[in-house]
């Protein structure tokens, strides 16, 4: 038995297949563009009221810490430990907010697991 196809529709799934493939082609191109981009921006990030600033690349490579000489006390380290990792953890979520508002413009809100 033969399938058959449409009247007028001979050629065109491959005709489309074509514009498909371009489509996902062009997409791939256009993720990639904003994931090296995003790699290089510096996102900054405060934590404990303005007393640490912290610097880091949308690849997550630290670049600077900046601490305000008023929130050192060498009787209360534990409290610097706890806003650096605040101020971590902030800028973590604010480097993945940009990167999911970048990508949802390049794949119009379409999700592909795995692949960002």
């Amino acid at each position: 038995m033969r399938a058959r196809l449409p009247e007028g529709y001979a050629n065109k799934g491959a005709a489309n297949m074509n514009s498909m493939v371009k489509q996902a082609q062009k997409m791939q191109e256009d993720i990639q563009a904003v994931q090296e981009r995003l790699e290089q921006t510096e996102f900054t990030e405060t934590a404990g009221g303005g007393m640490v600033e912290l610097t880091m690349t949308g690849g997550r490579e630290l670049k600077s810490i900046k601490i305000d000489p008023e929130i050192v006390d060498k009787d209360n380290i534990d409290e610097l430990q706890d806003i650096i990792i605040a101020g971590v953890n902030a800028i973590i979520h604010k480097i993945d907010e940009e990167s999911a508002a970048e990508m949802e413009k390049v794949t119009g809100g379409v999700s592909f697991p795995g692949l960002f």
